[in-house]
């Protein structure tokens, strides 16, 4: 009879199909790019001759775009765009604990032009509300990455621990975080954690 693989070990297992799969998924994505006529060269973005004419073609007046979009669109873009006071103040406020508090853990600190990316305005096809819109968009999602991956590296240093109840969505650290009720575990690899964590390099945000 074949022995069971530990649990832990699974995971391993499961981690590393999911990071081929993710290759598998930027391969093509690539293969997408070159079908849309764009690539990425220095870190800008470059369309084929032709593909900017037809983009500048295809967009619409930013009136145009206001006058079709619904009365609640319009009415509500205030409160939408109220938004930026928080997100900037969180943007700061992360920034400034980080720098603080990751030097006197000595761990590495997250990088915010990884996760902040503003690109679309490169879009032809977009008015200036559009491109307004997209810009407010990068960067509340951007926030939420950056202080999403600053609070990742919080609790893998205090407490990485899994919880017993099922989490949406959890960061990709939480994988490698001990078990729910597991103390001599806990107790075991608390500093092991906290040793990975401090060789990581500065950064692993998103790629291109």
């Amino acid at each position: 009879m074949t022995p069971p693989v530990p649990i832990h070990a699974r995971i391993e297992e499961i981690a590393s199909e999911i990071v081929r799969l993710q290759g598998e998924l930027d391969r093509e994505i690539f293969k997408r790019r070159d079908a849309l006529g764009w690539r990425l060269h220095e870190g800008f973005v470059e369309f084929e001759h032709g593909v900017v004419m037809e983009h500048r073609r295809l967009r619409r007046s930013a009136a145009a775009f206001v006058a079709s979009a619904p009365p609640a669109t319009v009415l509500t873009s205030p409160v939408i765009y109220s938004l930026i006071l928080p997100l900037a103040l969180i943007d700061l406020w992360a920034s400034a604990y980080q720098a603080v508090c990751f030097r006197a853990y000595r761990l590495p600190r997250v990088r915010r032009r990884d996760y902040l990316v503003f690109d679309r305005e490169a879009l032809a096809y977009l008015n200036w509300i559009e491109r307004l819109n997209c810009w407010f968009c990068e960067y509340a999602n951007g926030v939420a990455a950056y202080v999403r991956e600053i609070a990742s590296r919080t609790e893998q240093y205090w407490c990485p621990i899994k919880h017993a109840l099922k989490v949406t969505s959890p960061h990709r650290r939480y994988q490698d975080f001990v078990e729910y009720g597991d103390a001599e575990g806990y107790r075991d690899r608390l500093s092991r954690l906290r040793a990975a964590l401090r060789t990581e390099p500065s950064t692993t945000g998103i790629g291109n």
